[in-house]
């Protein structure tokens, strides 16, 4: 809890950071889906693109949070010291977690409030109860990606590469545009990725629009490929800063 209050401390005290996490989801509510008013006043189609939106809220402050923060931290002289505290990596990493999934749920208010105010967007208790429960579950894969490129690159590097990584993931995975108006070819490619498994689970639960059946397997699948990613960066990292 510690490690956490702190971390989430230092996020705000850099106001770009703070607006950037909650302002870019929301404008593209606003600008790409508001306007349409065949989605923003149909409940089904704009509680889905609240959805998908949302779901890129969660990843993209994972990716940032946990890919550019690492590698920020890792750049600081405090960054050593920490690390060689007897209590170990464990508190430290459950405090950035913990703050990271904060951040998620912030993103996402921003995102609701336009929903609510300008379309037909709309959840009943259980709905919302299964949305915000898909909250962490998405998070969790997406910050091991997040802390594999932070515990593997420089701060400036990890920043291009956090965004080289989300937003073609994003796109492909039909966080900005429904996968139901890609071309043939590219709907069948995305549904091998995590982003679209992430995108159709959270709009089940939120709008009973049926997931396509591999979506859990693929993403527990691409977890396990980011925790092994993320376990195998931060022991290169520590063996090559601490031995």
């Amino acid at each position: 809890m510690l490690h956490g209050r702190y971390q989430f401390l230092e996020t705000v005290r850099v106001p770009i950071a703070v607006i950037g996490n909650l302002l870019f989801p929301a404008l593209a509510m606003f600008f790409f889906v508001v306007p349409q008013q065949a989605v923003a006043q149909d409940p089904v189609a704009a509680t889905a693109a609240v959805s998908q939106l949302g779901t890129f809220a969660v990843i993209s402050a994972c990716m940032f949070s946990f890919g550019a923060g690492v590698a920020e931290d890792r750049a600081l002289p405090f960054d050593p010291f920490v690390r060689t505290l007897p209590a170990g990596v464990g508190p430290r990493m459950a405090g950035r977690v913990l703050n990271g999934i904060v951040w998620c749920f912030l993103a996402l208010v921003p995102l609701v409030l336009i929903a609510a105010l300008f379309t037909q967007a709309s959840l009943s208790a259980g709905e919302l109860l299964g949305g915000l429960g898909m909250v962490p579950v998405v998070a969790f894969v997406f910050l091991l990606l997040g802390l594999a490129i932070g515990y593997s690159l420089s701060a400036k590097s990890a920043i291009a590469v956090v965004q080289a990584v989300l937003f073609p993931l994003a796109f492909a995975g039909g966080l900005f545009m429904p996968p139901q108006i890609f071309p043939a070819w590219l709907e069948v490619a995305s549904r091998a990725l995590p982003t679209r498994a992430a995108r159709d689970l959270v709009v089940q639960v939120t709008s009973g629009v049926p997931a396509y059946g591999l979506a859990v397997p693929v993403l527990a699948g691409w977890a396990a490929v980011f925790a092994a990613l993320a376990v195998m960066a931060y022991r290169r990292d520590e063996g090559r800063r601490f031995h």
